[in-house]
C-alpha cells in the first residue's frame, strides 16, 4: 500500500517518521516526552527540525473529517490547533494495514489542564481555567459549531496576562452549520457541565485538589457563565429614548469582553418611546487586532489589554498625548516592551513567552513599589522578577528554536540605558 500525505504546506521531513510502525511502538528517537491531554486515541508528540506536531492515530474518514473541520474553523478565525495533513496508506513492513493519523501542529506554551496543575497552578485559579472554556464554548456557537464533546481535555490552555485562553484540539465530534439551534447549544453544555464534573473528580484523586473542595460549585459557574456570557453577546435590550446613552455603554461592554460589533439593530415601538437594540457581533479579540495594528505583536487578548494600558501609561507619563498614537507605539515597543523582553536570559526564555513576562514584569512592579512605599522603575522591578520569580518557573515553551546563546541587539547596553533615563521614576 502506497503511503500518501494530504497536507497544507506539509514539513518533508514528515515522510521520515516511521509510519511502518503503530504509533505506540514509536520510539525516544522520534518522540518528544511532553505533556498529552487524555484521548481516546493513541497520541504522540514529535519533533522535526524547529517544528513539533501532535500525531493522532484513528480511522480515516475520521481524520479526513476532521482535517477539514480544522481547517475550516481557523479560516473563521476561531482558537483551534493548526492542522496540518492526514497521513493514509500505512501498513507494517509485514504489509499489516495501520489506521491513518491527523498531524496537527503543536500550540506553543501551551498545557493540558492536568499538566497546568502539575506545573504549580493553585486551586485558586480553576475558575480561570473553566471561564476561559466558556468562552471558547461561546465562540464556537456563535460561529456555528457543535462540538458534541465539549471537555476540559479537549482544550489546551494558554496564559494571558494572569487569566488564560482555551484552544480547541479534538474537533473530531463537531459540525459546522449556518447557525445552532437552542436545543444544540444546550445539548453541548450539558456534555460540558457531566465531563467537567468527571474531569473535576479526577484532579481531585490526583491529589491537585484538597479533598474538601465542592465540584459543583464550579460546574454552577460554568452554566452561569455561559449564560451570561451569551446574553450580553446575543440578547435584545429596551431603552427609553432617556436612556439613548445605554447603547453606547453596551457597545464598550462588548469590546472590554474582547468582542467587535459589526452594526446594531435598533427598532423603536410605534410612539418611539422605547427602543429595542440587538448588536450583531462579528470578531472578538477587540484588544488584540488593536495592538497588531499599533505594534505588529501579536499576543492573547488579555495580554494586549494589559499591555495596550502600559502604553496608555507611557503615552500619558511622558506627556505624548498629541503625537500620533502609531508614532507614540513604535516608541514604546523599541523604547520599552523590547528591551525589557531582551533582558531574559537564554537559559530562562522557555518559562514563559515573552508577553506574559511582560505582563508579570509590571505586576512585580507593582509589588515592589507597594513594598517599598515609593515607584520602582521597570528595568529594575525586571532585574528582580528574572533574579527572583523567573528562575524558579517550570518550562513551559514547547517547541524552544535552537538556542545560540545570544542576546537580540534590542539586549544591548544602549537600549537599557535608553530605558532607564525615558523611566526615571515611572511606577
Amino acid at each position: 500500500m502506497a503511503l500518501r500525505i494530504t497536507a497544507t504546506k506539509p514539513n518533508p521531513a514528515l515522510v521520515t517518521l516511521p509510519w511502518q510502525l503503530s504509533l505506540e511502538e514509536w520510539g525516544d528517537d522520534v518522540v518528544v516526552p511532553l505533556p498529552r491531554g487524555i484521548s481516546r486515541h493513541i497520541v504522540r508528540i514529535v519533533r522535526l527540525g524547529e517544528d513539533v506536531y501532535a500525531v493522532k492515530q484513528t480511522r480515516e474518514q475520521w481524520a479526513n473529517r476532521e482535517y477539514r473541520l480544522l481547517r475550516d474553523l481557523r479560516r473563521l478565525g476561531l482558537p483551534t490547533v493548526e492542522p496540518v495533513g492526514v497521513v493514509s496508506g500505512r501498513s507494517s513492513v509485514a504489509g499489516v494495514e495501520i489506521e491513518p493519523a491527523l498531524v496537527t501542529r503543536h500550540l506553543q506554551y501551551s498545557l493540558p489542564y492536568r499538566s497546568l496543575f502539575s506545573h504549580g497552578l493553585p486551586q485558586e485559579s480553576l475558575p480561570k481555567i473553566v471561564d476561559a472554556l466558556v468562552v471558547l464554548l461561546v465562540r464556537l456557537h456563535l460561529a456555528g459549531f457543535w462540538w458534541g464533546d465539549v471537555s476540559l481535555s479537549n482544550v489546551l490552555f494558554r496564559r494571558s496576562a494572569g487569566e488564560f485562553s482555551a484552544y480547541l484540539v479534538d474537533a473530531e465530534t463537531g459540525e459546522l452549520h449556518e447557525a445552532l439551534s437552542d436545543g444544540q447549544r444546550m445539548h453541548d453544555l450539558e456534555v460540558a457541565l457531566t465531563n467537567i464534573y468527571g474531569e473535576l473528580l479526577d484532579l481531585q484523586a490526583g491529589g491537585f485538589l484538597n479533598e474538601s473542595f465542592e465540584a459543583d460549585g464550579i460546574v454552577d459557574r460554568v452554566e452561569e457563565r455561559y449564560d451570561g456570557l451569551w446574553r450580553e453577546l446575543t440578547g435584545t435590550e429596551e431603552y427609553t429614548t432617556d436612556e439613548i446613552w445605554r447603547i453606547d455603554q453596551r457597545m464598550k461592554r462588548l469590546n472590554e469582553l474582547g468582542f467587535d460589533v459589526d452594526e446594531v439593530d435598533i427598532v423603536t415601538d410605534w410612539d418611539g418611546a422605547t427602543v429595542r437594540v440587538q448588536p450583531k457581533v462579528v470578531e472578538a479579540d477587540h484588544h488584540a487586532r488593536e495592538l497588531q495594528s499599533l505594534t505588529g505583536l501579536e499576543v492573547e487578548d488579555n495580554q494586549a489589554r494589559r499591555l495596550l494600558n502600559d502604553l496608555a501609561a507611557f503615552t500619558a507619563h511622558h506627556d505624548l498625548g498629541g503625537e500620533s498614537r502609531s508614532i507614540v507605539a513604535h516608541r514604546w515597543l523599541t523604547s520599552v516592551y523590547e528591551p525589557i523582553t531582551a533582558l531574559v536570559p537564554p537559559r530562562l526564555r522557555g518559562r514563559l513567552e515573552p508577553p506574559e513576562v511582560f505582563h508579570e514584569i509590571l505586576e512585580h512592579r507593582w509589588f515592589l513599589s507597594e513594598r517599598s512605599g515609593h515607584p520602582v522603575r521597570t528595568v529594575d522591578a525586571a532585574r528582580d522578577y528574572i533574579d527572583n520569580v523567573l528562575t524558579v518557573r517550570p518550562e513551559e515553551e514547547i517547541a524552544a528554536p535552537e538556542d545560540t546563546g545570544e542576546l537580540p541587539a534590542l539586549g544591548r547596553a544602549e537600549d537599557l540605558a535608553e530605558l532607564e533615563a525615558l523611566e526615571p521614576r515611572r511606577g
